[in-house]
């Protein structure tokens, strides 16, 4: 027989950083898609970039070229939004997105499972994909990288990460999966002052930086600023609808804490 104060133990003794496998997987997409397209001939790579990089222009009128036709047709456009994810500039690119999405995927992950965390990922992302699409129309520029659907997961994070049961609750502490948590809704999470704090420094970095193009090393480059600020709030919006209502051990709504009983507390 178990002993539940063991059980309790090792809850508590569980690291707070645990990487599922859907998040190494993805970073292993990511990883695994940049080597192959940074093997190929470089005219390779342009042909890959038109077929599977996101163009605001195949959504859009493109200005002066009004019978342009993409590669893909309509299957194009639609796979388009899926596959820019995967498709990064650099090493350095694909390495921080998987950095990224190593540390917002896995408490995301581990909260709303694999099946959920795939829909919302890709959600995420194809909302930041027409929130550029929508900013940026007939443009000709492609975007490409995961930053939009990891600001997804960054969003949606912000909708747990303090609570009690969450890997920030109290501002430290680890995740226990089988807990019972309290409910991530938006209108909690909009009146914390911890969350506003996040949110607000996110999307100011994302002011300060993106329109400019300048990095915090000083290099200038292209960032899709309006990507990632709709994959942010899509997360933070949308959370809820990915996130699974769990009972607490007794049968009650989920949102019901119980204390815990700690080694020191036995009963002889």
């Amino acid at each position: 027989m178990v002993d539940p104060f063991d059980a309790a133990e090792t809850r508590k003794q569980q690291p707070a950083f645990n990487a599922p496998g859907i998040v190494l997987a993805f970073i292993i997409g990511i990883l695994g898609a940049f080597a192959i397209f940074n093997y190929l001939p470089e005219q390779s790579q342009e042909d890959l970039m038109v077929q599977f990089a996101l163009f605001p222009g195949r959504f859009t009128a493109v200005p002066g070229h009004p019978d342009m036709v993409f590669p893909g047709g309509i299957a194009g456009d639609v796979w388009s939004l899926f596959t820019y994810t995967f498709m990064h500039g650099s090493w350095t690119h694909a390495i921080v997105n998987s950095i990224w999405l190593l540390a917002f995927g896995s408490p995301v992950a581990q909260r709303i499972g694999s099946l959920r965390f795939v829909l919302f990922y890709f959600t995420c992302g194809i909302v930041g994909a027409f929130t550029h699409v929508w900013l940026n129309a007939g443009s000709l520029v492609p975007v490409i990288g995961a930053s939009a659907a990891i600001s997804g997961l960054m969003g949606g994070a912000a909708r747990f990460v303090f609570l009690a049961d969450g890997p920030l609750g109290g501002l430290g502490g680890g995740y226990a999966s089988t807990a019972p948590r309290a409910q991530a809704s938006i209108g909690r999470a909009l009146t914390d002052r911890r969350v506003l704090i996040f949110v607000g420094v996110w999307i100011g970095l994302n002011f300060l930086f993106g329109p400019t193009g300048i990095t915090l090393t000083g290099q200038a480059v292209n960032v899709a600023w309006e990507a990632h600020l709709g994959g942010f709030l899509a997360g933070l919006l949308l959370f809820g609808f990915f996130d699974p209502y769990r009972t607490s051990p007794s049968g009650g709504p989920g949102n019901v804490g119980y204390g815990e009983w700690s080694g020191r507390n036995r009963l002889p």
